[in-house]
């Protein structure tokens, strides 16, 4: 049985930010043309970050097997010990020479708005591997956000060794071509995004909720308070969230839904059970500050799950 998770995304160090303030008042005043404005953030912190490890590193907490392919500079020998410390194979984590690791700046307002700054660093200078003896033993994968070019390898060699995918583009779908989007999505098993990012993706391909299906057959779109929407082959279907004890920060929360999501499938799940352990996981995320749960209760999680629910999810 085939048991990994092939994961692909950025490996970063994040800088958050915390404002109490609010950004739509504060840009609500300005001229766009002449934009100048500035933000008082009351609280600052540096941790480990990159969709790919947040990723990688969620799957881990829910017990599975998940192989990273991302791009480190010579700054993030640390960051792939602790990794590896943590039982995930970093193998495939390139370190390119004399660049430096990608960084995150991520501020976030009262409103769990969020501005985010991303240098890519040494992962512009990376390459895709040769996974193919890899093949037989990977059951899903994720393409998170990273380079572009790395993302396009990607999903080519997942459409050439027959690895079902899902595609999760982020921000980076204003650096993909329009030919190079389609031809990621329409080779994918389904696409997450934000309901930003569905904006973006839509306004890119020229779509809709009920054209998709031409694209790919699947369809996630997380709205953070407001729970997730789906749509496939049985139309729409929309999931509250799970509630969390508290909010700290919201960064990170998408990327444990990711996490969830990818577990289901990889147990055979239906895409609702998918979704609601994804939403479970996203709950745990936002009480702490940094991405990475220091720890996780499969219990709790599932407790959690069911008292949102009001039904239980079967076992991985």
């Amino acid at each position: 049985m085939t048991h990994k998770i092939l994961v692909t995304g950025s490996t970063a160090y994040d800088l958050l930010l915390q404002s109490e303030g609010s950004f739509a008042e504060g840009l609500a005043t300005q001229q766009l043309s002449s934009l100048s404005v500035a933000f008082l953030a009351q609280r600052f912190a540096r941790h480990h970050g990159g969709t790919g490890a947040n990723i990688a590193w969620n799957l881990r907490l829910l017990g599975e097997v998940p192989l990273l392919v991302s791009t480190v500079g010579e700054d993030g020998r640390p960051y792939c010990a602790l990794l590896a410390e943590r039982g995930i194979d970093t193998a495939y984590v390139q370190e390119v020479p004399g660049k430096s690791t990608a960084t995150a700046i991520v501020a976030t307002d009262s409103n769990a708005r969020q501005i985010t700054f991303f240098h890519p660093g040494a992962d512009q200078y990376g390459s895709w591997p040769d996974l193919s003896g890899e093949r037989d033993d990977l059951a899903h994968a994720i393409i998170s956000p990273r380079d572009v070019v790395l993302m396009s390898q990607a999903a080519h060699w997942c459409q050439q060794f027959k690895v079902p995918y899902l595609f999760d583009p982020g921000q980076q779908i204003l650096a993909f071509g329009e030919d190079e989007l389609r031809r990621a999505l329409e080779g994918s098993a389904g696409v997450v995004v934000n309901e930003y990012e569905w904006e973006l993706l839509r306004g890119k391909l020229h779509c809709t909720e009920e054209n998709i299906h031409l694209f790919t057959p699947l369809l996630i779109v997380t709205r953070g308070e407001h729970g997730v929407t789906y749509f496939n082959g049985g139309g729409a279907c929309t999931v509250a969230p799970c509630t969390p004890e508290h909010i700290l920060n919201p960064t990170g929360a998408g990327d444990a839904f990711r996490a969830g999501v990818l577990a289901g499938l990889r147990a055979g799940w239906d895409i609702l059970q998918c979704v609601r352990l994804g939403a479970a996981m996203g709950s745990f995320a936002v009480e702490i500050e940094g991405t990475l749960i220091e720890a996780l209760d499969p219990d709790r999680a599932w407790q959690r799950a069911q008292e949102a629910y009001g039904e239980k999810l079967p076992m991985l």
